[in-house]
């Protein structure tokens, strides 16, 4: 029997590749956009793509809902992937603005995998797949909102696993660090949507990032392409004994391995650097 698999944020990056590989792959694929015009692009290029906005509790069923009759009502795995970053100190984020992220990056999640679990526990397997960060292993200055609904994910994934022991349903860790995708473009977006940075004590720092995310290639380190983190979802997907966890890039490891053995007050010294 084909596998099914069901990809929030596949319109660009991570998402989007691991659709069209696990479609060649053999497995079966329904992808899903926030934007209509992504979902018809999206369907053009083969793909069986439906419209899902992880901020709407409505749009997520409904979402489902299509991509359910299209499998027959099976499914395999969710790889729950669609989620942007929210920029900015935490004492300049506008309440609203951690709203959003948590609607879109750790509400929406839940929601979806709700959905998905009586279906996977009535069949008694599936797969679980959560694209976390590298930010979900260790906090950065002026990344405050996206730490805090990836630590979320981390901790609700987590319980998770623990929850769903001998029912044949796994649930797997993703933790990339930099990687080649629109994510930097939508970084800026919210940036400038939401903070002030003329009023900021943070505006020259504010004025670098608006720099560093305006260019067309990033110019972080050890940046991989969403390949890296494709090999990480076919093991979790293909493993008899999936991973809790999976780091992709070297930042990941390192940062892993200094938050283990490394006094806070090092750690924190570190990652103000690494976070500049």
């Amino acid at each position: 029997m084909q596998k099914t698999i069901l990809i929030t944020g596949a319109s660009t990056g991570i998402g989007y590749y691991a659709a069209h590989g696990l479609k060649n792959a053999g497995y079966r694929v329904i992808a899903s956009c926030r934007a209509q015009a992504d979902v018809v692009r999206l369907q053009h290029e083969g793909l069986e793509c439906v419209q899902i906005d992880l901020a709407n509790s409505a749009s997520i069923h409904s979402g489902f809902a299509q991509a359910m009759e299209l499998t027959g009502h099976q499914l395999y795995a969710l790889f729950n992937n669609g989620a942007y970053g929210q920029p900015g100190a935490v004492e300049d984020l506008p309440i609203a603005a951690l709203r959003q992220q948590f609607e879109t990056n750790f509400f929406g999640w839940c929601e979806l995998t709700n959905l998905a679990l009586p279906i996977m526990l009535q069949q008694g397997y599936g797969r679980i797949i959560q694209n976390s960060s590298v930010l979900g292993i260790a906090a950065m200055p002026l990344r405050g909102a996206y730490n805090a609904s990836k630590y979320a994910i981390e901790g609700i994934s987590d319980t998770l696993r623990l929850e769903l022991t001998g029912t044949g349903v796994y649930v797997s860790l993703i933790e990339p660090g930099p990687i080649h995708s629109q994510f930097r473009k939508n970084a800026l977006t919210a940036l400038l949507h939401h903070i002030d940075i003329n009023k900021s004590r943070h505006r020259k720092i504010y004025e670098g990032a608006v720099a560093r995310l305006g260019k067309t290639e990033t110019t972080t380190p050890f940046t991989l392409g969403p390949e890296a983190v494709y090999k990480r979802i076919i093991h979790a997907l293909e493993s008899k004994q999936p991973q809790a966890r999976y780091y992709v890039t070297f930042p990941t490891y390192l940062v892993g391995f200094m938050k283990r053995i490394l006094p806070a007050h090092w750690l924190d010294k570190l990652l103000r650097k690494l976070g500049s």
